[in-house]
């Protein structure tokens, strides 16, 4: 028995899950404490409970059963989410939330595991290849799909982290430098438009000249530029027909202390909080900001400065520590297995977990833009929690399966 589980149970990927989901549970006592809120804390820990229970069960579900299925997931999700769009609840400005009396979650959490399965499934045929126009065409809009349909509820932050899990996604597939480029180049266009003329000018000509290298033939580097070129001029139309908090992300992105009372405040105070803690920290329960509720509702999306106050700069590298190892656990599991549908799996959720960790740190530490990403495992959240509980079950299963064709 000691020997199978040696063998075949991935020790690492549950430990990493673990430590990473107590660490979540003690910011979250933390951050409720002072104020009362001992609810969010019990239902967290619930969650947690039941998400172990979902991941376990999803470490054992047979390999090809999880292959053959993906696509059915699929499509069942992006039913879901036109559900959500007709009868979901609004919260905070996005219509993401679809429940029955008090009970429900986000099917946007869910969406990103199966299309990340279903975009393994299909490249893992052996009649696809990515470098052919018409499979390339079908695995962008298996991604672009829910994109649309997340990004219409708005939900500006989940439309990222199908972006940007998409990249390596592709990369791992086979995808060409040239593609890969054609799709980072129009966003350094729009980003520079955001900064000014002058950002927008260079960035088009870094761009047009890594394109020009890279190129495969004049046609598709005259695409990509038209493409590149659309967009960043299109920025400033985008930007105007945004709702108003989303442009005040936006420019509380590119300059926080312009308005650190109003949309820059939880940046502001977190950044105060994570700065003040030192090496040591001040202390369980003992960070003045956390205590004192400085930052609303910091037990969600600016939970990272919780450990960060209370457990210094020691505590911050060991969440960084743990979310690090749990990343390369990934990528690891991804060289290892035999199976082209694990391997392609295992960089997705890597991809899913990075841009999660490095958004929502980013933007406690005023780094990027605050578009509503909960940090994995520590925020407070049913829906999340579960889903990151589940692609650890997953990376877990394929651990077990690395040896299998």
């Amino acid at each position: 028995m000691f020997s199978y589980f040696k063998e075949y149970f991935d020790f690492r990927a549950f430990l990493f899950c673990v430590g990473l989901v107590v660490i979540g549970l003690v910011s979250i006592y933390s951050a409720t404490f002072d104020i009362n809120n001992a609810a969010n804390f019990h239902r967290q820990a619930l969650w947690a409970c039941i998400g172990f229970v979902i991941m376990v069960v999803t470490s054992f579900i047979p390999l090809r059963t999880l292959q053959r299925l993906s696509i059915s997931f699929y499509f069942i999700v992006m039913a879901i989410l036109i559900v959500v769009l007709v009868i979901g609840s609004t919260i905070k400005g996005s219509k993401s939330w679809l429940g029955i009396g008090g009970i429900g979650g986000q099917p946007s959490e869910f969406a990103k595991i199966t299309t990340v399965l279903a975009f393994a499934s299909y490249l893992s045929r052996t009649d696809v290849s990515i470098t052919q126009v018409k499979h390339l065409f079908i695995s962008l809009c298996i991604f672009a799909a829910p994109m649309f349909l997340i990004l219409a509820q708005p939900d500006l932050g989940t439309t990222i982290v199908f972006f940007v899990a998409l990249l390596p996604l592709l990369y791992w597939a086979g995808a060409s430098n040239f593609i890969l480029l054609a799709i980072l180049v129009p966003i350094l266009a729009a980003f520079g438009a955001l900064l000014g003329t002058t950002q927008f000018l260079i960035a088009i000509v870094i761009g047009t000249v890594l394109l020009y290298i890279f190129r495969e033939n004049r046609f598709t580097l005259a695409i990509a530029f038209g493409i590149t070129l659309t967009i960043g001029l299109s920025v400033q139309v985008v930007y105007e027909h945004m709702h108003v908090y989303q442009q005040k992300r936006i420019s509380t992105f590119l300059n926080p202390e312009a308005d650190p009372l109003g949309s820059g405040y939880n940046v502001v105070q977190s950044k105060i909080a994570i700065g003040s803690g030192g090496f040591f920290g001040k202390g369980f329960l003992k960070g003045t900001q956390t205590q004192l509720n400085y930052i609303p509702e910091q037990w969600t999306d600016f939970i990272f400065c919780v450990p960060g106050e209370e457990f210094g700069f020691l505590g911050a590298s060991i969440v960084l520590g743990l979310f690090a190892a749990l990343m390369l656990h990934a990528l690891r599991v991804a060289s290892i297995s035999k199976n082209r549908f694990s391997s392609l799996a295992s960089i997705g959720i890597m991809g899913i977990f990075g841009t999660h960790i490095i958004m929502n740190i980013g933007m406690s530490m005023g780094l990027m833009p605050v578009v509503g990403l909960p940090l994995p495992f520590l925020s407070y959240g049913g829906s999340a929690l579960v889903a990151n509980m589940i692609m650890v079950g997953l990376l877990m299963n394929f651990y077990a399966n690395r040896k299998e064709y």
